[in-house]
């Protein structure tokens, strides 16, 4: 979405031209939140071609393959756009001039004997001449008008061109020639009531328009009104294109990160550079070459939403290079955030010296493209260390972080000098070896919104009762002996196999653990004592066997029948328990998984953590799945999952279709729910995911396929890296009747995650991020904490972000700042009869008081505009207030005094 609008912005510098109609024919399936973004971008019409082909049927029947498509919770039409659905298979020349691709191939003049490319149906188109013009014609038209039926309108829009087309002269003169002799011929004939002629796809809704005599935007008399999305997408029989869902995990989840690392950084960039102008320190602050570094790293994360990216089925050598754009982009924006930090944390900002390049060191680190990220160790010597954390939200936070450092023997404070509670853990080099010299430091961090805390880490000469050590137990290990034994001054309790059951605890929660397996199987709220089912389970597919039928690859699911569990005996189990945060580590064939629970004030108290380390290398047309069993009661086959993480889709599962067809894509949200309880599981990378059976809720994590699915890729997935992934499970009990319409927008038909259950996503996907200060100097004090907020943002309110905006005179040469900045606010709908416990923000009706918003900045004027900038909304320019309604995405130009 931000990359959309900054490439907007950039067109119509550059050309004049304001886009009105969307293209989408090699998608692979449809989420309805897509239209919705078209929409508020001042879009208002699109174009759709993959979509299953029974749906395509049922469609073409009633004459509904144009349509309006609207947003469920619109009750008033305000987000229809006009949605235009080719009707066959593909979008190619044979399959877009009529039901007939045999004689459609034939008026594909790229194909014109003595080309490379042939018709499969052996008959080659022929040069228009005077001689075959009229039967040439004829049988053109026909399918025309077979086509023509499946519509409303008479106007009919039949799309010329395929991939990797018109690279040649030639070619361009070959089609535009015989196709005006053939335009020619037909509108010369009096009796064929025809009028053929080029044109754009905004010719033809233009056209649709005025034969409607509507404007533009407008539904056409008669035309449907459909809701919903298509997922999933199938081109034939049992060939669902699920499998993309999942494919190359490990660069959706670096997609994810770069993402929030990308609106951290334009976040604080914005807020700098308004201080910057404030204080008359243009010339010292780098605000060209930051911006330079957002703008590049907007272009490669938007290159990355291509239909062949982001859904992990382009070839091994293209994925290297997305890659590389991502590992780049990561870099330079924590180089933005430190750098903004640096100029906003120092207590006098005039002291802002350019020439300190380091100010802070990074979080995290990745050696390369295809590694997985390890954290920075920050040295502790003679010195205290200080430590920023920065909180992206609206909202305030109240975690606890972890860090690494060099030695255990420390304690954390405030800056004031308040010492604050900690926790060190082991880092281990394998499975049951500590690391020496390297430790994880936990603490409980409470960060203003849309700010930073500053916390500093101390050398102490032993360990005092505000840092405490994590106690290990070991089970089943692989050494041979048993006992208890200290290992760089950690309690470690070797043992073999458990003889029942054991758990971790924290103040709200109790999760116990198989002790045959290690895994999962129940979880307790330790407020009302109840216990409810939650068992991990892990799973492989396989794909079909038959030699003549279809397999699975980069785009298709096909799996040979129900998933298998993974065998193995005696796995090593890992148990590291203390006062903040207590965890299980158990290592399975393919997979390490981690469940962790949080002694918190805050949300991440309130849910269990799961985390994977997933390694398929060693197998063969293998899918790894996690399950999650539980007792919940979704009779009847439901679940939901969320589109984009803008909205909630009701699923069903239909057990008359294969298991492929069931497998739904899962952005950042899932859950199961009864009369009483909701079980959701939030993921920080998206992935493909169903509910098979009452009760159940389940993921694919990686997916490792030796052959090609004959749908372009030509090759099989075969490169898998290390992936991690990270999960949060949230189990919520409904207060007093279950009510559908109990929703911050009250329509049945829906459903909405709780206040709770958006924030856990939100913290999950923006997690905050630590620096640590480079070199200590007493001569440059830093803030104890910095807010850009006067306060925080209303709980139902998600600061999108706050994007920089180019001065025009100079969007397509050169790279400069303007004082303008687009604001972008959601306001999340929720359900509002789950509790919301551990948020510390209140809700005002959507309304948001710009003009006191931002803390020791004053804004100069608002205006709404369309989420591409590209179209102002407001009739005047204001400095009150805003109101953003449920669920929708606002954006407004705001410029800084």
């Amino acid at each position: 979405m931000k990359c959309r609008a900054s490439n907007a912005t950039i067109i119509v510098a550059v050309t004049g031209v304001r886009p009105k109609s969307g293209w989408a024919i090699d998608t692979f399936g449809h989420s309805s939140t897509m239209a919705y973004l078209l929409k508020k971008a001042g879009l208002t019409n699109i174009l759709l071609q993959r979509v299953h082909y029974s749906v395509k049927k049922y469609l073409s029947q009633n004459k509904m393959l144009e349509f309006m498509w609207r947003q469920t919770w619109d009750h008033s039409g305000s987000t229809d756009i006009f949605t235009h659905l080719m009707p066959f298979y593909s979008y190619d020349i044979p399959h877009t001039c009529g039901p007939d691709p045999k004689i459609c191939c034939q008026f594909d003049f790229k194909r014109l004997p003595g080309s490379r490319v042939k018709c499969p149906w052996r008959v080659a188109p022929q040069a228009i001449t005077e001689k075959n013009v009229d039967e040439r014609a004829r049988t053109l038209l026909d399918q025309y008008r077979k086509k023509s039926q499946l519509y409303r309108s008479n106007v009919l829009l039949v799309p010329l061109g395929d991939d990797f087309r018109y690279d040649t002269p030639k070619e361009w003169d070959d089609q535009m020639n015989n196709y005006q002799k053939l335009f020619d011929y037909m509108n010369r004939q009096s009796g064929w009531n025809v009028q053929a002629q080029f044109g754009t796809l905004h010719d033809y809704f233009t056209a649709i328009e005025e034969r409607n005599r509507i404007e533009s935007g407008q539904r056409p008399p008669g035309y449907p009104v459909l809701s919903g999305d298509f997922f999933t997408y199938a081109d034939k029989d049992d060939n669902y294109w699920s499998g993309f869902y999942t494919s190359r995990p490990f660069y959706k989840n670096m997609d994810r990160i770069l993402e929030s690392h990308l609106r951290g950084a334009e976040l604080l960039f914005s807020i700098a550079l308004a201080h910057v102008q404030n204080n008359s320190l243009q010339a010292l602050f780098p605000s060209s070459s930051l911006m330079s570094m957002l703008l590049l790293a907007r272009r490669n994360l938007g290159l990355f939403q291509h239909h062949d990216a982001i859904t992990g089925t382009a070839k091994d050598l293209v994925v290297n290079d997305y890659g590389n754009k991502l590992f780049e982009s990561l870099a330079q924006m924590k180089d933005v955030t430190t750098k903004c930090a640096h100029l906003l944390l120092l207590q006098n900002i005039t002291l802002y010296n350019p020439a300190v390049t380091d100010f802070f060191d990074v979080d995290e680190v990745r050696a390369k493209h295809d590694a997985i990220a390890e954290k920075t160790i920050i040295k502790i010597s003679k010195h205290p260390r200080t430590v920023a954390i920065y909180n992206s939200l609206g909202q305030e936070r109240y975690e606890i972080v972890t860090v690494h450092v060099s030695v255990a023997e420390v304690e954390v404070s405030e800056v004031n000098g308040r010492i604050i509670e900690a926790q060190v853990n082991p880092v281990w080099l394998g499975k049951e070896e500590i690391a020496s010299g390297i430790f994880e430091l936990a603490f409980t961090a409470r960060v203003p919104a849309f700010g930073f805390s500053t916390f500093v880490i101390s050398p102490i000469s032993k360990s005092t009762g505000s840092t405490k050590r994590g106690k290990v137990v070991l089970y089943n290990n692989q050494r041979g002996r048993n006992g208890r034994e200290s290992r760089y001054g950690f309690s470690v309790l070797v043992s073999g196999l458990p003889k029942v059951p054991f758990h971790i605890e924290s103040s709200y929660i109790t999760a116990e653990f198989s002790h045959k397996t290690g895994l999962l199987q129940s979880f307790m709220n330790n407020e009302d004592k109840k216990v409810m089912k939650l068992e991990v389970q892990f799973l492989f597919y396989g794909t079909t066997v038959e030699k003549s039928k279809d397999k699975s690859g980069a785009y298709i699911f096909l799996p040979d029948g129900e998933a298998k569990l993974i065998e193995y005996s005696k796995p090593l189990i890992r148990v590291i328990r203390g006062p903040l945060m207590s965890e299980v580590h158990v290592f399975l064939p393919s997979v390490q998984h981690i469940v962790r629970v949080f002694n918190s004030p805050g949300l991440d108290g309130v849910s269990l953590e799961l985390s994977n380390v997933v390694d398929i290398r060693t197998e063969k047309n293998k899918e790894l799945a996690m399950r999650l069993l539980t007792d919940v009661d979704n009779s009847g086959g439901q679940f939901y999952t969320d589109l984009n993480g803008l909205q909630i889709q009701r699923r069903k599962t239909l057990q008359k279709l294969p298991l492929q067809a069931n497998y739904y894509p899962i952005p950042t949200t899932a859950y199961i729910e009864d009369s009483e309880t909701r079980l959701t599981l939030h993921t920080a990378q998206p992935l493909g995911g169903t509910s098979r059976r009452l009760g159940e809720l389940e993921v694919i994590l990686d997916r490792r396929l030796n052959q090609d699915d004959n749908r372009g890729l030509q090759q099989g997935v075969l490169d898998n890296r290390k992936t991690p992934n990270r999960f949060k499970v949230l189990f919520e009990k409904r207060q007093g009747q279950h009510h559908p319409a109990n929703s911050s927008l009250g329509n049945q038909l829906d459903s909405y995650p709780s206040l709770l259950s958006h924030y856990n996503s939100l913290t999950l996907l923006h997690p905050m991020m630590s620096m640590s200060r480079r070199v200590e100097d007493s001569s440059i004090q830093l803030k104890p904490n910095f807010t850009a907020l006067t306060s925080s943002l209303p709980c139902d309110i998600h600061l999108l972000n706050i994007r920089t905006i180019q001065e025009k005179e100079e969007a397509a040469v050169k790279v400069k700042p303007s004082r303008e900045a687009a604001m972008l606010l959601h306001r999340v709908g929720h359900d509002c009869s789950f509790p919301s416990r551990a948020l510390y923000c209140k809700t005002t009706n959507g309304e948001v008081d710009v003009r006191n918003l931002f803390n020791s900045l004053s804004v100069e004027y608002v205006e709404e505009m369309t989420l591409s900038m590209m179209y102002n909304l407001s009739k005047e320019r204001s400095t009150h207030s805003v109101t953003v309604q449920p669920m929708e995405i606002n954006t407004y130009k705001i410029k800084f005094k």
